[in-house]
């Protein structure tokens, strides 16, 4: 983003912020005079500027208002972990209904008994990367294992990774000489054509190793294109991170674990049921109402 457009960006959310705190001023002057259709029509309108404003203020980022891809990495915890990995996939898809956005697997990498070793889900609509994006760190489920015969207690991990959804290439320059890029059949949905060609795209940037896939579309060359711009976003994402300016200077990472000590969230099942944020210190004990995309609480 050029100098100019960040500025402009800057002295509109400060202009918001000021609008938002005198709407809030005047909402608290019509509350004091009292009932009437007079100050419940003016109360009506305020709460809905003021409702406007929060959300302009809030998702100020610049990629806020757009869309987002969600990669789900299933970690420790053998087969209950990519069954754990596929619970969150339709967490995610039922949280997208929920909402009124669309959303899309990109990218199913199956693993056993109908679990998942990764998959990557494409959500639209409003807002998506803004109420998405503090999603992204270590999810952790403890529950007896339905793999168990024994019904033995099993802690199982997950990493998800939320990454702003970009609608064109070319917001940073990176060299064609940095790229691998492979083609295979899908194993995803999507019918026997599918299965029959070499549609399926996977792009590795090789001097950060950072890796995208999609196998969602007939075409080679649309799984292509929008594998380059989830590999453009992740680059972004993390160039962000580490205030990082030249594509040239970000290296690879050590991996980090996706275990123990770096969950954002819990999913207990037993011995109690509850779900915690390790954030917000945020929890309920209505699972299955989580389960089924109920993830207000701890997004809103």
């Amino acid at each position: 983003m050029n100098a100019s457009k960040k500025v402009q960006e800057l002295a509109s959310l400060k202009e918001k912020t000021k609008d938002l705190t005198d709407a809030q001023g005047k909402l608290e002057i019509v509350e004091e005079l009292g009932e009437s259709p007079e100050t419940d029509k003016e109360l009506g309108k305020l709460a809905k500027k003021i409702k406007n404003l929060e959300i302009f203020v809030r998702f100020a980022g610049h990629y806020d208002k757009g869309d987002a891809v969600i990669n789900i990495h299933s970690g420790a915890g053998g087969v209950d972990a990519q069954d754990w990995a596929r619970t969150l996939l339709k967490m995610y898809q039922k949280f997208s209904d929920r909402r009124g956005w669309t959303s899309k697997v990109l990218d199913e990498s199956r693993g056993e008994q109908d679990g998942i070793k990764s998959a990557s889900l494409e959500i639209s609509g409003h807002y998506v990367f803004g109420y998405l994006k503090k999603e992204s760190g270590v999810h952790r489920l403890v529950r007896i294992s339905p793999f168990s015969t024994k019904g033995l207690r099993h802690t199982s991990f997950a990493l998800v990774e939320v990454l702003p959804g970009i609608e064109g290439l070319g917001e940073i320059k990176i060299d064609e000489k940095d790229l691998r890029i492979e083609t295979f059949k899908s194993s995803g949905p999507g019918g026997q054509h599918m299965q029959k060609t070499e549609s399926a795209v996977r792009i590795t940037h090789v001097p950060t190793k950072i890796t995208a896939s999609v196998q969602s579309e007939r075409s080679q060359l649309q799984n292509r294109q929008k594998a380059m711009r989830i590999l453009e976003s992740k680059l972004i994402q993390k160039m962000e991170e580490l205030k990082i300016k030249e594509l040239s200077a970000l290296k690879p990472e050590l991996a980090t674990g996706i275990e123990w000590g770096n969950q954002i969230r819990s999913y207990v099942m037993n011995p109690y049921k509850m779900v915690k944020d390790h954030r917000t210190n945020i929890e309920t004990i209505d699972i299955e109402s989580v389960f089924e995309g109920n993830l207000d609480i701890f997004i809103d």
